[in-house]
């Protein structure tokens, strides 16, 4: 998977490739100009809005680099994120998990 990474961050942002990540269902979605776009995709197939959260992997980087906790689809103050990044610890370390069980870096 992370050769694919690769090969997505090189033909569209260069060294990055958006994703969408279902917390509750452990599922992932990746490469797309928007993370809305990703967002809408788990919505078709079934996530709920507040399981789903937008980052950022950065396949040519290791450890805490690899993964950025950044997208306008994270701004959800009713769920007590304010801003682009998400606040709660225990979702990113949810992620993180769930990354780790997926890509293999």
């Amino acid at each position: 998977m992370l050769t694919e990474l690769k090969q997505m961050a090189a033909a569209t942002f260069g060294d990055l490739v958006k994703a969408a990540i279902d917390v509750d269902r452990e599922l992932i979605a990746v490469d797309a100009e928007l993370h809305a776009d990703l967002e809408a995709l788990l919505l078709q197939d079934g996530s709920k809005q507040k399981s789903l959260w937008g980052i950022n992997f950065y396949p040519e980087m290791h450890g805490d680099d690899f993964i950025e906790f950044d997208s306008m689809i994270n701004m959800r103050p009713s769920q007590g994120n304010r801003s682009r990044a998400i606040e709660n610890k225990e979702i990113c370390k949810k992620i993180i998990e769930i990354v780790a069980k997926r890509i293999k870096q």
